[in-house]
């Protein structure tokens, strides 16, 4: 994986407070970028909601941060009420930001979160059409599949190791540290 901070943004997980940068960053996708992240169209509201329950989920969600605003997104959902064998991945990226390799850099975020939660089957899918999605899941070594004009990525993450675990704890800490911060000016800012 490449260094968190790019020359432009930064690459870090997203905490709980960060909830309202989440649902930003998803009501700012357009109309086609939206279809392509939810298979379908999606509304305003129920974009609200989705990005309400962002924790309540056992999301691990990961953002390219610019500015202080997320331009892109990866998420990893468990598929139960606990982390088990089996796991869901999915991401958007802003339109203005697509074809940089944002969204494989965020895709590797995910993968190695997976292997460090001993995930052994991750899950992708996404429309047909949506090759730029699947171009990323092949980067990633996915078996994909089509089924019912869905395509459907498997990946098999590596067991985890001290390596992936320490850097994804060094990566949380100091990502934990800038949203703290940011939180704090937005604070100062609002008083």
């Amino acid at each position: 994986m490449s260094e968190q901070t790019t020359s432009e943004g930064m690459y870090r997980r997203l905490w709980p407070s960060e909830t309202d940068k989440f649902r930003d960053h998803l009501l700012r996708l357009d109309k086609d970028s939206r279809r392509m992240r939810f298979a379908h169209a999606v509304a305003d509201a129920f974009i609200d909601d989705y990005a309400s329950r962002m924790t309540d989920y056992g999301s691990v969600v990961y953002g390219y941060v610019l500015d202080g605003k997320v331009r892109a997104a990866a998420e990893l959902r468990r598929l139960g009420d606990g982390w088990g064998e089996e796991a869901e991945a999915a991401f958007s990226v802003e339109r203005a930001f697509q074809d940089h390799g944002i969204g494989s850099e965020l895709m590797g975020r995910v993968v190695r979160a997976a292997r460090n939660r001993s995930i052994r089957r991750l899950y992708m899918s996404c429309l047909a059409e949506n090759s730029k999605m699947q171009a990323i899941a092949r980067k990633h070594e996915a078996d994909l599949r089509f089924e019912y004009g869905e395509v459907i990525g498997e990946i098999v993450p590596q067991t985890p190791d001290y390596f992936s675990i320490m850097a994804e704890a060094a990566e949380d800490r100091m990502g934990f540290m800038i949203a703290v911060l940011d939180l704090q000016s937005r604070l100062v800012r609002a008083a």
